[in-house]
């Protein structure tokens, strides 16, 4: 391949152009954020299932959603490559049959084990597919777009910073409302935001990264040695992040004996998150998109450090945990995702087949998440930890799972990107 040019500097994102893009963010966090938090704990305690049987159901369940999001890319690329409207009637389809699925998949019909696993099966392969099409089309929208490091962070943010907002909502309502209204205001929201998205002009696309590859080719993502590197820091890290989403009802219902605070620490967690995002963008025109998501790294480790050491009575330390935590959590929504829109069109893939790189990427965002709830929860019932549980070890074994493994794998994240910046110095520019 010959040398590509950097795509070209461009001005400061009108707000209404990121606005527009970036709102879908919003409901689809709402299917996001129950699905792997609040889903494993209501299916358990409040529905009663096994919880060995339930981890071998989401993670057989979420595998193969994250097989089938390969070819959701590069049906988003025939789509996009059609024009907007094709694509946007695709993602309003989609979003239809989200709605009706989210709402199927917290009212099952039996209460025997085997029909709760069965009605969480189908209905939630059918949520989470519906999920993944329109995120994936939503994404390589936006990734179309290039841009020099900032544009490119700014463009995520927006899209981030809607995804925070729909969360913080998310992860208030089902405990005050129920499932019922949340589920209601899911479909009200994509409604809005795919109205939103109809009216939304693309920018004037760049035409600096070129490529001798011929027009109709198709770049395979795993030829590019920038993207397999990307990818394992991306994994290693999303693993880190995935094990405490997935534990954190167990933890402040059994650990903290607060059950009561989680609707408070979700809002603060995430609240924090959106508060920190504008600084982790400021930061990457200092020092660089690999740089400045490897400092959040490593701030989210300084913050989480002490939480295996926490018990009964300590829920307001935790709090303080999750503000500085949430902080932290900006770096990693905005930046992997502007690294990839660079990797991208370093390749020659952008405007052609940026939906067979999101595709995997996609891929390993539900392989962290499956790999999480898959592992943890039946590793956890070995160890002797039963939900709603009150035994001394287990709970220990819970404290340790949630807050000293995703540290460690977080420092071992932050050890690998490292590395590989030396071996990809575009990803340390500043412009």
């Amino acid at each position: 391949m010959a040398a590509l040019a950097l795509p070209t500097k461009r001005p400061a994102l009108p707000w209404r152009t990121g606005l527009g893009y970036g709102a879908l963010g919003a409901p689809l966090a709402f299917v996001s954020l129950p699905l792997y938090v609040h889903l494993p704990h209501h299916y358990a305690s409040v529905a009663g299932a096994p919880l060995a049987a339930l981890g071998l159901v989401l993670l057989l369940t979420r595998a193969l959603d994250a097989l089938v999001d390969p070819a959701l890319g590069r049906l988003a690329d025939r789509l996009l490559q059609r024009g907007p409207r094709p694509a946007w009637r695709a993602a309003a389809l989609g979003s239809a049959v989200l709605a009706i699925g989210f709402a199927a998949l917290w009212h099952p019909p039996g209460s025997t084990p085997t029909a709760l696993l069965l009605w969480l099966t189908a209905t939630l392969l059918v949520s989470t597919l519906a999920y993944s099409g329109v995120s994936i089309l939503h994404q390589a929208w936006g990734t179309r777009w290039g841009g020099d490091p900032l544009w490119r962070a700014r463009v995520a943010a927006w899209r981030e910073g809607a995804t925070l907002a729909g969360v913080l909502l998310a992860s208030a309502l089902p405990a005050w409302l129920g499932f019922s209204a949340t589920s209601a205001v899911l479909a009200v929201g994509l409604v809005l935001a795919l109205a939103a998205l109809g009216r939304t002009r693309s920018p004037t696309l760049h035409a600096a990264a070129t490529s001798t590859a011929p027009t109709g080719s198709a770049p395979s993502p795993w030829s590019d040695p920038a993207f397999r590197a990307l990818l394992a820091v991306f994994m290693l890290n999303g693993v880190a992040s995935a094990v405490p989403a997935t534990l954190l009802p167990f933890f402040v219902a059994d650990r903290l004996q607060a059950p009561d605070l989680q609707p408070l620490l979700l809002l603060a967690f995430f609240g924090a998150a959106a508060l920190g995002l504008p600084l982790w963008v400021r930061a990457v025109g200092r020092w660089g998109l690999a740089p400045t998501w490897r400092l959040g790294m490593l701030a989210s480790v300084a913050a989480f450090a002490f939480t295996p050491w926490l018990g009964s009575g300590d829920g307001l330390w935790f709090l303080g945990i999750c503000l500085a935590s949430g902080l932290a959590l900006g770096a990693d929504l905005a930046l992997p995702g502007a690294l990839l829109t660079g990797v991208i069109h370093q390749a020659g893939a952008g405007q052609r087949h940026e939906g067979r790189y999101l595709g995997w990427w996609a891929c390993a965002t539900k392989l962290n998440l499956a790999l999480a709830a898959g592992l943890a929860l039946p590793l956890l019932a070995a160890w002797g930890y039963r939900a709603g549980g009150t035994d001394p070890a287990g709970l220990q074994a819970l404290a340790w799972a949630y807050g000293g493994l995703p540290c460690l794998l977080k420092l071992s994240a932050a050890g690998l990107l490292w590395r590989f910046e030396h071996r990809h110095p575009t990803w340390r520019q500043t412009s």
